[in-house]
């Protein structure tokens, strides 16, 4: 049986600054809850239809209508869970570094955060204004891959200014990425969905690349973001 403090705590987390007041975050889906409990992130509860055999104390069997009373999707899916933020651990400057500038669709960001963990990028560091990690739409998209990517929220023109890894940017009007020498280590920059990488960001990078257009026609305006993230770190992997 829900209780009405567990109702108002789980409907919070809706809200960023609820996840940052408790350290909390919201995972929906039995698939993706059972990858996170293999993981090193901590269950504080979790609510299902159906009992996973876990500590008792966590584990709270609820009906379907109450897991509609605190899911955040149209059709819930069995189980939903939160677990805690964790702390971000240092940037590691040895590898690919994949940095996000303003970026604002959730989706695009779990999509990103699933790619870094395919193509082995260990730290994706955002800018303050990318939006959250922890948003219930970006975890979902996620599908799991957000236990295994180091996600880090900082100043980017300030971290920027003091990394000694060379700076590639993805533009629109940049060097082809086919024809470019890419590194084993450095800094891919990818900007906001509308506007691209901001005045102040695209100054500090050493590199400007792009992905070149095929078509006859050319009528394409641009690449989603997330689609050219996957194109530019198969080209930085190729290697």
């Amino acid at each position: 049986m829900l209780s009405k403090s567990q109702v108002k705590l789980i409907t919070s987390l809706k809200q960023k600054k609820y996840r940052l007041l408790h350290g909390l975050f919201v995972v929906e889906g039995v698939k993706t809850i059972q990858e996170l409990l293999q993981s090193k992130l901590k269950l504080y509860s979790l609510y299902t239809t159906e009992s996973f055999n876990i500590d008792a104390k966590k584990e709270n069997l609820i009906s379907e209508s109450e897991l509609k009373r605190i899911s955040f999707l149209k059709t819930p899916n069995k189980a939903l869970a939160v677990f805690r933020i964790p702390d971000a651990q240092p940037i590691n400057d040895s590898n690919l570094i994949l940095a996000l500038d303003e970026l604002q669709d959730p989706g695009n960001l779990g999509t990103i955060i699933r790619l870094c963990d395919w193509f082995g990028i260990r730290d994706l560091v955002c800018s303050k204004a990318t939006v959250d990690c922890y948003n219930p739409k970006v975890i979902q998209a996620t599908m799991g891959s957000i236990s295994r990517v180091n996600i880090s929220y900082v100043d980017l023109s300030d971290y920027l200014k003091k990394t000694k890894l060379p700076i590639f940017g993805a533009f629109m009007d940049g060097d082809s990425v086919y024809k470019s020498s890419l590194p084993e280590k450095g800094i891919l920059v990818m900007g906001n969905e509308g506007n691209g990488i901001s005045h102040e960001i695209k100054s500090l990078t050493n590199e400007r690349i792009s992905i070149p257009r095929f078509g006859n026609i050319q009528a394409t305006e641009s690449l989603n973001v997330a689609m050219a993230t996957a194109i530019l770190l198969s080209e930085f992997k190729r290697g």
